[in-house]
């Protein structure tokens, strides 16, 4: 699988991105992180949104002219109570 999506890639860039390489491509992409951010309520509960990092501007620049798009956020999620038993 992993090289039929390397193979892909690189015709891809063949097509509309001549000059780069899978391999830096991947390395661009590599920047872009999926983080927790954890969200206190008042009634004890933890809201916690997943959400993958902005790509820096150069990124985007290379999404768009291989005509692909990032997926959209992920929606939030509820964590139990996170009250000491008493």
């Amino acid at each position: 699988m992993a090289y039929t999506l390397h193979v892909t890639l690189r015709r891809r860039l063949r097509d509309l991105a001549p000059g780069l390489t899978p391999r830096a491509v991947l390395e661009k992409f590599s920047a872009v992180r999926m983080i927790d951010i954890h969200i206190p309520t008042t009634d004890g509960h933890t809201i916690i949104m997943p959400r993958y990092t902005q790509p820096e501007p150069e990124l985007k620049m290379l999404v768009t002219q291989l005509k692909l798009a990032l997926p959209m956020q992920p929606v939030p999620r509820m964590a139990g109570t996170t009250r000491a038993a008493q």
